[in-house]
């Protein structure tokens, strides 16, 4: 139901080696040292979080317009969107249903019966088609794809370009794989944490990470 995609795009070469040589600055001898896992676990350990800083990855992520601007709260990444002033918008991401928890505002519940899940499943539909023919119609009418798109619903996909330091990718996983993260957001964290494990799997086992 939840149509998120996370491709990795590019990672700093030899990332954990490039940040241990980092590390090493001060023992300009022992730069090249191939035993770098200790030195990497040692350095999480005590919080020298700046050698994590000298590696960059860059991740792929397509999503709703309701959960990018989650995403682009990260402050310390850069990122490029998908721009609907140039491009049309073509589809939209199906959302999900749950309860809201009336004890925690930052919360739902998964626990809806199935007629309530498919009238949002299809109201969903029944909106999208009939914005996306306004937004089509506007279109025709020669009026501007920035002015258009503001018929969209927030289901409009997106794609966004993250691009952060090997820091701030594990200061996002650390915080958006909770489970005070909103779900949709946190399934996209968890495929960031997917591909961060495959691609840095020292820096994965210091931080007790596990697919």
């Amino acid at each position: 139901m939840i149509n998120d995609e996370v491709i990795l795009v590019s990672i700093t070469p030899n990332a954990e080696e490039t940040m241990a040589y980092c590390a090493r600055v001060s023992n300009e001898s022992n730069q090249k040292n191939p035993n770098i896992s200790r030195l990497l676990s040692y350095c999480i350990k005590h919080g020298h979080w700046s050698v994590f800083e000298q590696a960059n990855m860059i991740i792929e992520i397509n999503t709703s317009r309701a959960i990018s601007p989650q995403i682009i709260r990260h402050r310390s990444f850069t990122f490029q969107e998908f721009s609907q002033r140039y491009s049309t918008a073509t589809k939209y991401i199906p959302h999900h249903p749950r309860r809201q928890d009336k004890s925690n505002k930052q919360n739902s519940i998964d626990d809806l019966d199935h007629q309530t899940q498919e009238w949002f499943k299809k109201s969903q539909n029944e909106v999208w088609n009939f914005t996306y023919a306004k937004y089509n119609e506007a279109l025709e009418k020669e009026i501007a794809k920035e002015s258009a798109r503001v018929l969209l619903p927030l289901n409009t996909s997106t794609k966004l370009y993250m691009n952060g330091t090997i820091r701030s990718w594990i200061h996002y996983i650390q915080l958006r794989t909770k489970s005070e993260t909103q779900l949709e957001h946190r399934i996209i964290a968890e495929k960031c944490k997917k591909i961060f494990i495959q691609n840095l799997p020292q820096v994965a086992k210091s931080l007790e990470w596990k697919n």
